[in-house]
């Protein structure tokens, strides 16, 4: 046995003397025998021991797997933790006078002490099988999802029926006598992950944010303290679920249920890894126990309703829904750019007690996610979350955007020692890193930039990959991940390992991921800078761009892999097409420039209008001289496909010899006034161009550019809309009082230096396509089949279809894409035929602007 880890002898006698030195904090007790007559030992903590079971409760399990020594290790520190600072922590007191915590330290007693005496590696409990084996997977032998096996020499041999052991009899009896329990923890390794429990249908639960947020929080937790990352991964389709677990019949009695992956090892280094371990997660246990009154069946303060989104633009989004209010009931929003992230004060953005919400100042193209509960402040209770929101941002006006997929042949991994690469690569997992059989692995993406204009600047870009598995990453905080863009010329074969090797990086994109902060069930963002940016553009004129992913090419003396695996989507070893890689990018189109000369000038005075001049400033009495400056849209293109991105006005001085402090503005105007003096000092101004100049400003510059500021480009697009002509007023100002006979003129008759306004735009259509019609269901062998027909409209890029089991989903983003593409049809492949769903469909053009969804409503079969 490693030294350090204490036995389950020396752990019994732990808790008993605890027992006697904390007897209104602390209780031990036996729910059960083992095959081998040891105490299945339950502990109750909380600050009145006599009144625990009157409070929620949360319920936590360890080393239900023989060599997962961690559970049964944390239990023990987080119990001794608890008992020296209830007494001198206010807000450890305030939580455990709330709620109590039920924790079984070891649910696997006589296997556990087989592991730390005989064979490490044990996994089941003791049960001598019919056949002369030994045991059966505790974690398999529950109700729920029970698969009766018969290979009994099996590591996850379910046992002959369920709950046929005493271990997991004891926790079900324990668990159907206490209604109390609102949470249930059950701590295991290795993986650094969460695995929240599921119903057997690849659908969201109304729970399911729930669930996501409690585990982000606790991952938060974990995160401060050793900067470690932890995932979150409920199951996706098409892999099989777990079948006979606690986790699923702690959840089918509605409890919050979750499986605590800790580590990269069963049996770390104690000393180096599990220390550390066992202190990230008592922080995340009492953050778990923080919520425990917020689930309780007799909760107050219930879940908001029809949380939905009202209104999406390319910097907000307002929400909307549905409550019951009063002076002590409030709602807090949440939101944050990843899906599956805490919900606490630092991303906690509005408290307020009405029913509505608009967040502004949103970056355009951006995935949001929100999250909303209600609070009553005079009860200090929370209530559950309601389904969370995403959404996506607009692009703005001068932007486009695309996600592009990883091409299904190009993309794939190779292997130093691997001498049929090309036999797996595009079928096979995206393996990456290093590990004994394979020696360095690389995976090598390539997606095609064709549809792309070749006169496309990138913005913004991100490549996103997603982890299903980081078992195989099994040294703490050792190597690093990056993605690389490869020159093109430098390799011919991307399934020969030495060309790849040896393939020229032309940039590193994003900051690299260290093994620490690699997941699963999260997905991971190389988030390209504006060089890399740059670069990715001039990749654009070869259609295509391949990167390479690679990570640590070394192992340390004594381990076997350091060895990452990412979805590749495709086949029976990808999650579905939803997970492929992808690369999203923001880009906008180089403008196209036009002068515009004026239609008309005209210098205004007191006494005069003066055709084909231009001046500005003060005449013999002190009043202001203007110049009106016309110009007409006319020779634009439509404003339906015509998006003006920039415009600034060009005026060049003549005559200078201004010593007075006299400063020039040039202002949009109502095109309605009259040219005279008297309407213009009555003018309606609608926003001024650009910042005032002064006439020291004309001595060092002939040239001044007044610049459209973005209202000022608003007004300009719309009056694109009717090919109105503009006006445009230039005027003096002063900060003496009195300033007379003082004047600058303006180039008018030299055609390169007279006044000219200067507009850029690009080609982009403005509006939305029609909505599909003729949309329908139909059950077709087991499947939801979903039709439509099209519209006919040359600029039709495809359809969107997406589902959501809680709301009518109004954002192309609010739910789980089923198909993109061109087709008429399509099917909730995995969905469950037994829920209610909203199916939505969504056209779109190139942008891409998204009609209005078509939404029909399935009702569940039954």
């Amino acid at each position: 046995m490693k030294k350090l880890y204490r036995t389950y002898e020396e752990s019994t006698q732990i808790f008993k003397s605890l027992k006697k030195e904390y007897p209104e904090n602390f209780k031990l007790e036996s729910i059960g025998k083992t095959w081998e007559q040891r105490d299945i030992y339950l502990i109750t903590l909380s600050s009145n021991i006599k009144e625990a079971h009157l409070k929620p409760a949360l319920f936590y399990t360890g080393t239900i797997h023989a060599r997962e020594w961690i559970g049964h290790e944390l239990s023990i520190e987080f119990v001794m933790y608890i008992l020296d600072n209830i007494s001198i922590d206010p807000t450890l007191e305030a939580f455990l006078d709330k709620a109590t915590v039920y924790m079984v330290p070891c649910a696997n007693p006589d296997g556990f002490v087989y592991s730390q005496t005989h064979f490490s590696f044990w996994r089941k409990n003791r049960r001598v099988n019919m056949d002369g084996t030994y045991g059966v997977d505790l974690n398999r032998n529950f109700s729920v999802g029970f698969t009766k096996s018969t290979l009994s020499s099996s590591n996850i041999y379910s046992g002959p029926e369920p709950f046929s052991e005493p271990e997991t009899n004891a926790l079900k009896n324990f668990i159907q006598n206490h209604p109390n329990i609102t949470i249930a923890l059950d701590y295991h390794s290795q993986g650094n992950v969460f695995f929240p429990a599921h119903d057997f249908r690849h659908e969201d639960n109304i729970d399911t944010t729930d669930l996501n947020t409690l585990c982000a929080n606790m991952a938060d937790k974990i995160k401060k303290i050793s900067d470690r990352e932890y995932g979150i991964h409920q199951g996706k389709p098409p892999a099989n679920l777990i079948g006979g677990s606690g986790r699923e019949f702690y959840y089918s009695k509605g409890i919050l249920a979750t499986v605590v992956e800790v580590g990269t090892r069963n049996i770390s280094d104690y000393l180096d890894d599990m220390n550390e371990h066992i202190r990230e997660h008592i922080p995340a246990l009492i953050e778990a126990i923080k919520e425990v009154p917020n689930y309780s069946k007799e909760n107050p303060v219930k879940k908001v309703e029809n949380f939905e989104v009202e209104s999406i633009g390319s910097n907000h989004v307002k929400l909307k829904w549905e409550a019951k209010t009063s002076k002590d009931i409030s709602f807090e929003i949440y939101r944050s750019k990843r899906d599956k992230l805490y919900c606490k004060e630092t991303n906690l953005i509005a408290r307020t007690q009405a029913l509505e919400f608009t967040d502004i100042n949103l970056q355009s193209n951006t995935n949001y996610y929100f999250n909303i509960r209600a609070i009553n402040k005079k009860k200090r209770l929370k209530s559950p979350f309601a389904a969370q929101i995403k959404i996506r941002t607009n692009v703005e006006y001068d932007e486009y955007s695309r996600t592009y997929y990883a091409n299904a042949n190009q993309t794939g991994y190779i292997a130093e020692n691997l001498n049929n690469n090309h036999k797996h690569f595009g079928v096979n997992s995206l393996f990456v890193g290093v590990d004994e059989n394979k020696g360095v692995s690389y995976s090598i993406i390539s997606i095609d930039l064709k549809t792309i204009p070749k006169n496309a600047v990138i913005k913004s870009a991100c490549l996103n990959l997603y982890p299903i598995n980081r078992v195989s990453t099994t040294i703490e905080k050792f190597g690093e991940w990056n993605v690389g863009i490869v020159e093109q010329d430098s390799i011919s074969d991307i399934t020969d390992f030495d060309e790849v090797d040896n393939a020229k990086i032309i940039s590193y994109i994003g900051q690299p991921t260290k093994s620490d902060q690699l997941t699963q069930g999260i997905w991971r963002k190389w988030d390209f800078s504006g060089m890399q940016a740059s670069v990715l553009t001039k990749q654009i004129e070869k259609e295509k761009v391949i990167l390479r992913v690679e990570g640590p090419k070394e192992l340390k003396v004594g381990r076997k892999s350091q060895m990452m695996q990412w979805d590749i989507g495709y086949g029976k070893f990808g999650f579905g097409l939803t997970y492929r890689p992808r690369l999203e990018l923001t880009y906008t189109i180089e403008p196209t420039i036009v002068n515009l000369y004026a239609k008309s000038i005209h210098t205004i005075s007191k006494n005069k209008v003066v055709k084909d001049e231009i001046s500005s400033g003060f005449d013999e009495s002190g009043k202001k001289i203007y110049s009106a400056l016309e110009f007409n849209l006319s020779s634009l293109p439509s404003y339906e496909y015509t998006i003006i991105t920039n415009a600034y006005v060009e005026l060049n001085s003549t005559k200078t010899y201004l010593k007075d402090d006299i400063r020039f503005h040039l202002e949009f105007v109502d095109n309605n006034i009259k040219r005279n003096h008297k309407d213009f000092e009555n003018r309606k101004i609608i926003q001024n161009i650009g910042y005032d100049i002064s006439a020291n400003d004309l001595k060092n510059n002939q040239t001044q550019y007044f610049v459209f500021d973005s209202f000022a480009k608003i007004e300009l697009n719309e009056k694109l809309k009717d090919k109105t002509d503009i006006l445009l007023a230039l005027k003096p100002t002063s900060s003496k009082k009195a300033i007379k006979n003082k004047k600058v003129f303006w180039e008018v008759k030299d055609s390169k230096l007279s006044a000219k306004l200067i507009i850029e735009y690009i080609s982009k259509r403005r509006f939305a396509l029609p909505q599909v019609t003729n949309a329908k269901f139909e059950l077709e062998n087991g499947k939801i089949r979903i039709s439509w027909q099209n519209p006919k409209d040359e600029d039709f890029v495809g359809v969107k279809v997406i589902k959501n089991p809680f709301r009518k989903p109004l954002s192309s983003q609010d739910g789980q894409k089923l198909y993109a593409g061109k087709d008429n049809y399509t099917y909730d492949d995995f969905g469950a035929l037994d829920k209610n769903k909203y199916l939505a469909i969504f056209t779109y053009d190139d942008v891409p602007n998204y009609s209005k969804p078509v939404i029909l409503e399935y009702k569940a079969q039954i």
